[in-house]
C-alpha cells in the first residue's frame, strides 16, 4: 500500500485520529465533540465540533461531506456541502448539520458525522476577455442535455 499525503492534526475529542475505513476509502469519517447528546429535531441545524484541527498543505482543501448512510437513515446531511477547509485555516473542524428527516435525532459523542476528503487544488488566474470559444454544448443549462 502507498503512502498517503502526511498532514499534521491536533486531537483535542479524546477520540481516536481519523483513518480510511477501507483501502480504497477516499474519506475519513469525522466524529461528535460533545460534551453532553444534542438532538435535532427536523429542519433543526446544528454546529458540532470534532475537537479536530489540521495543518494542510499547501496546495490542498479538505471537503467535509455528508455520510451517505446517516443521510439516508435518518435524514441528517451537511447543510453546505461540500464545506471546504482552507489551507492556511488552523480553528477547530466544525460541521453544519440539519435534520432533513421526519422524526428527532440524538447525536451522541463519538458519532460518526461527517466525511472529509482532502484533495489538491490550483489557484486561478483569470484573463478577461469579451469573447469565448464556441462548444457544440455553447450556453446550454440546467436540463440542456435531456431528462434529468
Amino acid at each position: 500500500m502507498t503512502r498517503g499525503l502526511s498532514v499534521k492534526i491536533k486531537n483535542t475529542s479524546g477520540l481516536e485520529l481519523p483513518r480510511h475505513e477501507t483501502e480504497f476509502s477516499a474519506g475519513v469519517d469525522l466524529r461528535a465533540k460533545l460534551e453532553e447528546p444534542k438532538v435535532l429535531k427536523p429542519m433543526e441545524r446544528a454546529l458540532v465540533g470534532t475537537g479536530l484541527f489540521i495543518e494542510l498543505p499547501e496546495g490542498h482543501e479538505a471537503q467535509v461531506r455528508p455520510r451517505s448512510g446517516l443521510a439516508y437513515k435518518q435524514g441528517i446531511t451537511v447543510l453546505n456541502s461540500p464545506g471546504t477547509i482552507d489551507a492556511d485555516y488552523r480553528g477547530e473542524i466544525k460541521v453544519l448539520l440539519i435534520n432533513l428527516g421526519d422524526e428527532d435525532v440524538k447525536i451522541d459523542h463519538g458519532d460518526r458525522i461527517a466525511q472529509m476528503v482532502v484533495a489538491q487544488y490550483q489557484r486561478l488566474e483569470f484573463i478577461e476577455t469579451s469573447q469565448l470559444s464556441e462548444t457544440v454544448r455553447g450556453t446550454g443549462g440546467y436540463g440542456s442535455t435531456g431528462k434529468g
